[in-house]
């Protein structure tokens, strides 16, 4: 098992050599880098020849990318217009899908296998207006990502459009040729049914498409992004269930939310708290 970890920890901070050299000290082999132009920079090209140059340093690979959730330069994940590939005014679905072919166009100088997208915003309705959006949208940026190298992978979120249900009648009825899941273990754990029932039902209908995970935990709740074991998942239930894929190398990304305030832990700290998380469910998935 390849130890992954999502930048998302430190999305409020420029992703600098420093940093990189942080995460691979803390033992970490590769990275999933979620894109906000204050993290990273992705549309300009010096920039990109610069990450590209730290990663080889630091030995990290880089297995995706995580694709912009708003439009403006924010740092914070939650703030911002959303960007969102289901809009039904064309213009700005247009621009969204713009914005995303930037980040597919990284490939161009620094390698990926995978982007990670959500379908629209965390309240998404299932309008088939919106529906047709999303297919047009994702037809035509499967087709650009194909001639990148990189996969599209759809993650199951808290919205209408996002449930997994919902996504996998989506892609039955669409035909999109190669499009694929991100199954992330913690919003399968927010759905509202039984919650011994969670992750096998939501990760149930995903299960033939999936091409990655994120490992993160909560309290049943609301999405907290804590480390594994510190939340109410059953994790060696949750093992089964996600060896029960038939892609028997899923990459599976540490997705932990940052810590903040005059109190919070060094970066040294929380590094060393995902990676004592990120052992414990090695140790598991071994077993």
């Amino acid at each position: 098992m390849q130890r992954l970890l999502s930048t998302y920890l430190f999305i409020s901070k420029k992703l600098t050599p420093e940093m990189l050299g942080q995460i691979a000290e803390a033992g970490f082999q590769g990275i999933e880098i979620f894109c906000t132009r204050s993290h990273f920079e992705y549309t300009v090209k010096p920039e990109i020849h610069a990450m590209a140059g730290a990663l080889e340093a630091q030995r990290l690979q880089l297995v995706s990318l995580h694709a912009p959730t708003s439009r403006d330069l924010s740092a914070m994940r939650e703030s911002g217009t959303p960007l969102s590939i289901c809009e039904i005014e064309r213009v700005r679905r247009v621009e969204a899908m713009d914005e995303l072919k930037r980040v597919i166009d990284v490939a161009d100088d620094l390698p990926y296998a995978r982007l990670i997208l959500h379908m629209g915003g965390s309240r998404e309705t299932a309008d088939p207006r919106k529906r047709d959006a999303a297919f047009s949208s994702l037809e035509h940026l499967i087709l650009h990502a194909r001639h990148a190298g990189v996969t599209v992978c759809v993650e199951n979120t808290l919205s209408e459009m996002g449930d997994p249900t919902y996504l996998r009648a989506f892609v039955d009825e669409t035909r999109l040729s190669g499009l694929r899941f991100n199954f992330d273990i913690g919003h399968a754990h927010l759905a509202e049914l039984p919650q011994d029932e969670r992750l096998e039902k939501s990760f149930s209908p995903l299960r033939d498409f999936v091409s990655s995970v994120h490992l993160h935990d909560n309290h049943g709740e609301k999405d907290e992004h804590l480390p594994p074991y510190d939340g109410s998942i059953d994790w060696p239930s949750a093992v089964k269930t996600l060896q029960s894929a038939p892609q028997t190398s899923l990459p599976l990304v540490l997705e932990l939310k940052e810590k903040t305030g005059h109190e919070a832990p060094t970066v040294a700290e929380q590094l060393a708290a995902a990676r004592a998380s990120l052992n414990r469910f090695e140790k598991a998935w071994s077993s």
